[in-house]
Formats: structure tokens, C-alpha cells, sequence
């Protein structure tokens, strides 16, 4: 059988077609085969052989050269978002099924696989474990800690003589491993239980079984040193969160006498927790199996939803060719799982459940070189749909390290989830990378890196095509400053007055940064505006306290502007909490106030933009009510109006997108003209990618025309003109359209009484509109 590349749509469908023909032909020779498993390539030369099939599979995992510094330098500051992959697990073949059914939220969401199925439902999830079968290795994880009973024969001491005795008694059987414990007398006196959770592997290596061979080692160390017991395992599991349940419980049950091998109490969950997370971690050496993987691409609130579903699917394709996979998109509006219980997310990202094992035999990579691979192969498909991403590295920007899973635990999942830190160190970790506090490494190969990385920074600063971007450019540069030197540390207390000015300017910048985190303000939540107005104090006061006296004045204006700014943000915030029919039945404070907001709106504004958006905004308003009003009563009526309504949102967007300040003000608080406004945003970015891309070749083309006689070069020159001719017109009318407030507009102003703006011209113009109707 043939088939025809030419026949599917995309790239990864033409390679998973190529990839499949080959597989059921035997068209793979043992060489390749052996070289694939090595990670290497297969030369095209190393066989002068015809290859008996027109396509080729890739058998080499052949790294491309990064994006250039630079490059992804001028794309971050043009407000491109960083590519996010992230590992979230791996796990054995028994969690395939949990795994694929918390990324389809238990068959609720569509789930795709590598070959473009779509798969709905629990019934046709369940076929996927069926499928994989064969790449799952299924082996088992290590058996990390123990629970264990002892029971003691005759009288005992006292209480702590009692909790002395039993501690030698478990580490005569135990020897050097970590174990907490507990005594509790028999009800008839002849004798009393020990009742513990230990480690299951020493410090020289040696792992216990915790099964009946186990117990009888112990048991026969025991007996050297106490008669009259009896050991015996009760149970055993993997990893600090089955130790840490097990010691939490041990604690409940005996009410806080616990006590560990160095005689500590054990008195509460939180120690429990601590003893097992920060003490016995390091100890277990704790093994599961990685068969499947869980990774997670994410994006930015707003960004075009089909765009990124497209761009995860190309990359997926690209990067785990050969592999077995399936994937869903979650959104905020799509996912069924409350947010409450940790769904529905305010930004997308991609769910993707990956076989490590492909069925040619290799398996995936996970170091950190595939991992920056992966964002570049990433960032360059969203490119591709229009979705501005750079693949980003920690030292491109001095950023603090991540946190694992492991250090944190979920708050609040309201709005952006909450963390607490497990641990004080976790704690700090997980508020510098909240807070993207700057981290300097201490590597030689990284100081060098983030040294090439300041340069370019530098280097951006001075260029006149990003005077724009300056201020974004500058703070770089601020966090690249390594102050950790040998002079700097010598002369800090010296230098203290000198050091300050460099100090509050990075504070300065720090602030700029905060206060410029509206940009996602429409999906902030009352939490996390509480956290915000704490940062941005936060900020005022570290800046206040390393300033000079001559810059008191200034800083007064910053600090007095800034407030004025989370103060409107407030508003905003509150304006979302109450909603629009209550917002519009507190607006009607009299003439004089409307009157006033009309003024302040023309004043910011101006009349002709003020006047158009007005103009817009009331049709849509009007069509609305028109849509209330009949819904019950002639409801055949009400797809007309809805239509209706789509264009004057569609007009709203459109003048919005040109510049109206006042539009863009209103889609903030207005969902259907927010996502209008974006569709128009995004295929505009659309249209310029791809006039981007018929620039480059038609300069191609002309680079071509000069082998050509100059005949035909000067009868291809025209065409060129007219084609100009056509389309620009079209760009200077759109930017020539009336209403444009983008020069005057100040950046990210909001204000939460347009609606009343709104509602006094809609009451002055009532009158004439009745008259028309009538």
C-alpha cells in the first residue's frame, strides 16, 4: 500500500504517517535500529543503498543551535511570553490510567493521542492502557518505610524507664536506621507493644524487605540482647508522603508520646511532617518507576486558545516522534473541575502523558539540555500560530530557581494558587520565586554565561529601534549586576552611602516591575490583589529606606503615583466582585457627577474618541436590553437581536484595536468585547507574521532576479508596485481611523466609572431615539 504525504495537513502528520509505513513494511535495518538506541544519526552517506521507501524516519536526536541571545533578548522586550515546559511527574504502568484520567477529568475533556484520535469518554480512555501495554516495564517501586510492632513480655518500669527500654530494644534489632516509636501497656499487665515507622535501608546500604524473611533477621538480632520479644513488619511503603502520613497517624493515635531514636518527642503533625521531610528524605533513597511521564506546556491568561492547542500538538509531534502520547488543553472555560479543587486554571496549558519507551526502543531524555531543547522547539511552533514565546533560560534574567512539588503545599486555589513551603528553607525558596528576586549562581560557567547575557543586555539598551522597551531593558541589566565580588564584599560597610544609590535603584526597578503586573488585572481575585497591594508597599518601603535625602522629593511623586494606581486597581477588583447590575444600579449619583466623569472622559481622551466609543457602546447596551426584554416574550425574535449585538461588538473591537482608549478600558470589564478585541489582536499578529514571511520571499525572489536579463527584472517590478498600491490604502485608512487615542492614552489606565460615562450620554440621547422609534 502507498500513501501520499501530500494528503495531511501539518508536518507531524506527514512524519507520523512516513513513521507508521515504514513500521509495517520492516523498512528499518538493524544498523539504524542500534544507532537510533544509541542516540546517535544515521548519516545520509553511510550506505550507498537505495533506500527502498521515499520517506525517511528521523533516527537521530540531533540538537539544533539555540535562537541567538539576542534575538530572544528583543522578543522578551517586546512582551513576548517566556516557553514553559514542565516535568510534573513520572510514573509506573499501574498510574497510567489514574494519570490519563486526571488530564481528561475522568472523560469529561477530549483527550488526543499521537495519531490525531480523538478520544471521549471513559470507554475509549480505557483502550489506551491496552495500547501500551507493551512499552510498560511495570517495575516495582522500592520499599522505603516500615511499620513495625514489638511485643514485650513481663512488667515494665515506669514511663520514661519504659520508653528507654523499648528505644534499645528496636535498635538492637533495627541497628543505625531512623525509626519513631510509641509504648502502650497491655490491658491485663503482662507486658506492653512498641508500636513504630522506621526506615527500611541503613546508612551502609543494607535495605529491608519488611516481609516475613525481614522480620526474622530482626527478630533474631532482637533476641541477642532482650528476650521475651516478638518483632514482626505490619505494613511498608514508598517515599516521604506514605512516611509522613504513617508518622502523622502514630502521632493522632497516641496523642503526641512519640519518640524518635535520638529521644525527641514527636508531639504534633508539623513536627511528624518536618522529621520525615527534612531528616529521613535524604535517607531512603527511594526508587518508583518511570514508564510514563506527565509534562505540562503552559501560556500566558489571554493567549489564543486554538493557537496554543495547535502549537502543543506541532511540538509534541516534532519532539516525541515515535513515541506513544495523549493530551488535552485546560483552560478557565472549558475545564469542568471547580476552581475550588484546583481547576479551571486562569491561564491555559496543555496536560500530555508521554511512554517513556517508544516502540522503536528508545527512551526519552529528561537532563537539562533536553529540557532547554524542549522550550526552543516550543517557543518556535507558538511563533508559528501567531503567539509571541521566547524559550528563556533563569540566567538570562538572574532568576531564582524554581521549587519542587515536594517543598510546597497548595493553599488556595482561588484565582493563582497559594503555596506554603514545607519548611523554612522551602519557604524562603518559594517566596523568591514568587517575588522574582534576583539569584546569582556560583558557577563559573554560569557567571559566565550571565556576564555574556549582561552585554547584551547593554547592548539592547543603547539600540534606538527599542527606546520603548527602555525601561524593561534597564532593570535586566540592574539584575545582572552581581554584587557578590570579592571588592564588593570588602568594601560594603565603607561603601554603604555609595552602594545605596545603586541599591534604590533596584528597588526602583523591582517597584516598576510590581506595579506593572496589571496587565493580567482581569483575572485577579480579591486575594490576590491583597498580595499585590503587599508587594507594591513592600517595595515603597525597601526603596524609601535606601534612597539619598535630594531624592526624597521625587520618590514622594513615585510613591504617591503608584498608590494612586493600586487604588483604581481597587476599584476594578471590587467593580468584578459586585458585578454589572449592581455596579450599574450604585452608579446613578446625580447629573453633576455624570457631567463630570463626561468631562474627565473628553479630557483624557478627547471629544472625537470619547464621542465614537459613546456611540458604540450605547448600541450595544441597547441591543442587550432589547434582548432581555423579548427573551421571554417573543423569543423568535432573539437570534436577530444576537446577531445584531455581534456586529456592534465586532465595531466596538474594531475601534478598540485601532486605539480608542475607552474601548479598551471597557473590554476589561465587558467578556464579549475583551475576547472580540483579542480575536482581532491576534489575527492581526497573524497577518503581520505571515506578511513577515512573504517579505522574506520576495527578497528571495529578488536576490534571485539578479541573474536574470533586466528585461525581466523591470517587467516583475510593476506588478510589485500594484500590489503595494493595493494594500496600502488599506493600512493608512486603519490608521488614519478617528478615535485613536494611542499617543494620548496613558499605558494600562483603568477606570471603573466609564459605565457611568456611559449612562449620562445614553440619557441625554434617550429622548431623540424614542422620537426615531417612533
Amino acid at each position: 500500500m502507498e500513501i501520499f504525504l501530500g494528503a495531511f495537513t501539518t508536518e507531524w502528520e506527514q512524519r507520523k504517517a512516513a513513521f507508521l509505513h515504514d513500521l509495517t513494511l520492516g523498512r528499518r535495518t538493524l544498523p539504524e535500529e542500534d544507532e537510533r538506541r544509541r542516540g546517535g544519526s544515521v548519516p545520509s552517506a553511510v550506505s550507498t543503498e537505495t533506500p527502498k521507501s521515499g520517506f525517511r524516519v528521523r533516527t537521530g536526536r540531533q540538537r539544533r543551535a539555540d535562537r541567538p541571545m539576542r534575538a530572544r533578548f528583543v522578543g522578551l522586550a517586546a512582551g513576548s511570553q517566556p516557553a514553559i515546559v514542565k516535568m510534573a511527574s513520572f510514573g509506573g504502568g499501574s498510574r497510567l490510567g489514574a494519570m490519563i484520567n486526571y488530564v481528561a477529568r475522568n472523560g469529561a475533556v477530549v483527550v488526543e493521542n499521537e495519531r490525531g484520535d480523538q478520544l471521549r469518554g471513559r470507554d475509549q480512555l480505557s483502550t489506551v492502557g491496552d495500547e501500551w501495554d507493551h512499552l510498560m516495564k511495570n517495575r516495582a517501586e522500592s520499599r522505603d518505610i516500615g511499620l513495625f510492632r514489638i511485643s514485650v513480655a513481663g512488667g515494665g518500669p515506669a514511663d520514661d524507664e519504659r520508653f528507654n527500654r523499648a528505644r534499645k530494644i528496636v535498635t538492637h534489632g533495627l541497628g543505625d536506621r531512623a525509626f519513631v516509636f510509641s509504648v502502650t501497656d497491655r490491658a491485663d499487665g503482662s507486658g506492653f507493644e512498641i508500636d513504630g515507622v522506621t526506615v527500611l535501608r541503613n546508612s551502609g546500604g543494607e535495605r529491608l524487605t519488611a516481609d516475613n524473611a525481614a522480620a526474622a533477621i530482626v527478630q533474631t538480632r532482637m533476641e541477642r540482647a532482650e528476650t521475651g520479644t516478638k518483632f514482626q513488619f505490619m505494613g511498608y511503603g514508598n517515599g516521604t508522603d506514605y512516611g509522613t502520613s504513617q508518622v502523622r497517624s502514630l502521632v493522632t493515635a497516641h496523642k503526641g508520646q512519640v519518640q524518635d531514636e535520638q529521644e525527641r518527642v514527636i508531639a504534633d503533625a508539623k513536627q511528624a511532617g518536618d522529621l520525615v521531610q527534612l531528616e529521613w528524605r535524604d535517607q531512603l533513597h527511594s526508587r518508583k518507576p518511570r514508564d510514563v511521564m506527565h509534562l505540562v506546556l503552559s501560556a500566558r491568561a489571554g493567549t489564543d486558545t486554538d493557537a496554543f492547542h495547535n502549537a502543543a500538538r506541532d511540538f509534541l509531534g516534532q519532539q516525541f516522534a515515535g513515541h506513544r502520547y495523549v493530551f488535552s488543553l485546560h483552560d478557565a472555560q472549558s475545564d469542568p473541575k471547580a476552581e475550588a479543587a484546583g481547576g479551571k486554571r486562569p491561564h491555559v496549558h496543555v496536560h500530555a502523558i508521554i511512554a517513556m519507551q517508544s516502540d522503536a526502543g528508545d527512551r526519552v531524555e529528561t537532563t537539562i539540555a533536553a529540557f532547554r531543547q524542549w522550550r526552543l522547539t516550543m517557543a518556535e511552533k507558538a511563533r508559528a500560530y501567531g503567539i509571541n514565546m521566547e524559550m528563556t533560560d533563569r540566567r538570562d534574567r538572574a532568576s531564582a530557581p524554581a521549587y519542587s512539588r515536594n517543598q510546597v503545599r497548595p493553599v488556595n486555589t482561588i484565582g493563582r494558587t497559594q503555596h506554603k513551603g514545607t519548611s523554612s528553607a522551602a519557604e524562603r525558596r518559594y517566596h523568591a520565586k514568587r517575588d522574582d528576586q534576583p539569584n546569582y549562581s556560583a558557577t563559573t560557567r554560569s557567571q559566565a554565561y550571565m556576564q555574556k547575557a549582561r552585554e547584551q543586555w547593554c547592548e539592547l539598551q543603547h539600540s534606538q529601534a527599542l527606546v520603548a522597551q527602555h525601561n524593561f531593558i534597564q532593570s535586566q541589566t540592574v539584575r545582572l549586576a552581581d554584587p557578590r565580588t570579592k571588592g564588593w564584599i570588602r568594601e560594603t560597610v565603607r561603601n554603604e552611602a555609595g552602594n545605596s544609590d545603586s541599591q534604590f535603584r533596584t528597588h526602583s526597578v523591582k517597584l516598576t516591575e510590581i506595579v506593572s503586573e496589571g496587565d493580567d488585572m482581569r483575572h485577579m481575585t480579591r486575594p490576590e490583589f491583597d498580595a499585590y497591594e503587599k508587594r507594591v508597599e513592600t517595595a515603597l518601603f525597601q526603596a524609601e529606606k535606601t534612597m539619598s535625602p535630594e531624592e526624597r522629593r521625587d520618590f514622594d511623586d513615585i510613591a504617591h503615583a503608584a498608590r494612586e494606581l493600586v487604588n483604581v486597581r481597587r476599584e476594578i477588583v471590587e467593580l468584578l466582585e459586585v458585578g454589572g447590575t449592581d455596579h450599574r444600579s450604585s452608579g446613578a449619583d446625580g447629573p453633576q457627577d455624570d457631567k463630570r466623569h463626561w468631562i474627565d472622559a473628553v479630557e483624557r481622551h478627547g471629544f472625537e474618541a470619547a464621542d465614537a466609543a459613546n456611540k458604540t457602546l450605547l448600541d450595544i447596551e441597547r441591543t442587550r436590553e432589547a434582548i432581555e426584554r423579548i427573551a421571554t416574550e417573543k423569543p423568535e425574535e432573539v437570534p436577530a437581536l444576537k446577531k445584531e449585538l455581534d456586529t456592534h461588538i465586532t465595531k466596538a473591537a474594531e475601534l478598540g484595536a485601532s486605539g480608542n482608549g475607552i474601548i479598551r478600558e471597557v473590554a476589561e470589564i465587558d467578556g464579549d468585547l475583551k475576547a472580540a478585541l483579542q480575536s482581532l489582536e491576534r489575527d492581526r499578529q497573524k497577518r503581520e507574521y505571515e506578511n513577515s514571511s512573504a517579505r522574506v520571499q520576495s527578497n528571495e525572489a529578488a536576490n534571485s532576479n539578479r541573474g536574470l536579463p533586466q528585461g525581466e527584472q523591470k517587467q516583475t517590478r510593476p506588478d510589485d508596485r500594484d500590489a503595494q498600491g493595493r494594500k496600502n490604502p488599506g493600512d493608512t485608512a486603519s490608521r488614519d481611523e478617528p478615535g485613536n487615542t494611542t499617543k494620548s492614552d496613558p499605558a494600562k489606565q483603568h477606570d471603573p466609572r466609564l459605565e457611568e460615562i456611559q449612562r449620562v450620554t445614553r440619557e441625554r440621547n434617550e429622548g431623540n431615539h424614542d422620537e426615531r422609534e417612533r
